[in-house]
């Protein structure tokens, strides 16, 4: 099909900065703004942010005193250094990071796993915890793999997984949100299997100490990092109360579009509400409750899914696309002095193009009513062929000259399309 061609050609030709993007921003009159003042405020900004990476390209893991911090304690303590121990980080490539420096460090039996893995998560989850998810130690070794001991996870793993073969946690970053630090700890504070003990300790005796009693440690940001935080969640907090009560003039602060959304996912997380993400994975978490053979019925899909329905608005045609979208891979070897980008590095993205006005939208909280269905929507495509491979090659341009630029990702590197959907 024309639509899964591999689109080799390149625009080497193509504007650094596209009519798309031009269309995009907003006329500003020049009258109202001292724009001398503000480009040499930006680039001051600028001398400040080269200031900054300079800094950092000093920084090695042997400066990490939080690192080192870790390593000493999966060293030292007698049950950390022996027993299986569950290491929580609030961002992936800081797991990324903590796997390759433990490995590194000669720490024995580490694995990790992030939202972007493309390993099998229900694999590394028995590897990691075989006698509460229907294995054993031994069936491990006898299918040729090798029993996970120390498993680092961003919050995929927090929430519905019996992981209690572990009774030690660490929380690397503390989460704001203090039911996402109770759904950590209850991977391994959870209710235990009487049958299940008495075959986990019969094949791990040394265990019998351990069972029944948690342990857990947080490792808490410097002082002065937190008075930062609380300063920061104060006023950003009083910016958005003020722009919604009074407006600002000109809206040259907020604008009834973008409304801060960064300020007000640290502020739902902060204070315990749930973002638009974590309200997609709850969604998930109980439609995979609700249907126990669903997990397995998406892991047996081919690479890449095509379907179509109704589009809920009448007379609206879109097409709804998934982009696996690569980053640089820290945990692979660089060649010829690079980091390869790699999918199981990158990150999922979706967008929704519009036949009608040719826009695209990247915000999954436009899309979620639109392509939402339950198991019994007809499946609906009428889009001709020709459109579809249109629609994918300008959504992929848009791709370009936006993620992949800004990203400065090397010629050759391109979206993965994984999934899309017709919306009629």
């Amino acid at each position: 099909m024309e639509l899964w061609g591999d689109g080799d050609e390149e625009d080497a030709d193509e504007d650094l900065i596209t009519d798309e993007m031009l269309e995009a921003v907003p006329y500003l009159d020049r009258e109202l703004y001292n724009v001398e003042e503000i480009m040499a405020d930006t680039f001051g900004d600028l001398d400040q942010i080269a200031l900054f990476l300079h800094e950092l390209r000093k920084f090695q893991p042997k400066h990490d005193d939080k690192l080192r911090a870790l390593i000493k304690l999966l060293r030292t303590d007698s049950v950390l250094k022996k027993f299986k121990v569950l290491i929580f980080s609030e961002f992936a490539e800081t797991a990324r990071y903590l796997h390759r420096q433990l490995m590194n460090a000669g720490i024995q039996g580490v694995e990790q796993i992030d939202s972007g893995s493309k390993k099998n998560r229900a694999e590394i989850i028995r590897r990691f915890a075989p006698y509460y998810n229907g294995s054993s130690s031994s069936a491990i070794t006898e299918h040729g793999e090798s029993e996970i001991r120390v498993l680092i996870s961003t919050d995929v793993l927090s929430e519905g997984l019996n992981l209690q073969d572990a009774t030690r946690l660490i929380n690397y970053d503390l989460h704001w949100n203090p039911v996402r630090l109770m759904q950590r700890i209850g991977r391994v504070d959870r209710r235990m299997n009487p049958q299940v003990e008495d075959r986990l300790l019969a094949d791990h005796p040394g265990q019998r100490t351990l069972r029944g009693k948690v342990a857990y440690w947080n490792f808490l940001p410097p002082e002065e990092l937190n008075a930062l935080l609380s300063l920061y969640n104060r006023v950003s907090q009083k910016t958005l109360k003020i722009s919604k009560t009074f407006g600002i003039e000109g809206q040259k602060l907020l604008t009834p579009d973008d409304d801060y959304e960064a300020l007000k996912d640290f502020n739902h997380a902060y204070e315990g509400q749930t973002t638009l993400d974590e309200d997609m994975r709850l969604e998930l978490q109980g439609l995979l409750a609700a249907d126990p053979g669903l997990a397995e019925r998406l892991e047996a899909l081919p690479g890449r899914v095509f379907s179509g329905k109704q589009h809920p608005t009448p007379g609206t045609q879109a097409v709804f696309l998934c982009y696996r979208l690569p980053r640089p891979d820290f945990s692979a070897g660089k060649v010829n002095g690079d980091l390869p980008w790699t999918e199981q590095a990158g990150e999922t993205r979706w967008y929704l193009y519009h036949l009608e006005t040719d826009k695209i939208l990247e915000d999954p909280a436009d899309m979620l009513a639109a392509i939402r269905c339950t198991p019994d929507t007809p499946r609906q495509c009428v889009i001709e062929q020709a459109s579809l491979s249109s629609v994918r090659a300008k959504v992929e341009k848009h791709i370009k000259n936006t993620f992949l630029k800004r990203m400065q990702a090397p010629v050759g590197v391109k979206p993965i399309l994984k999934a899309w959907m017709e919306l009629n």
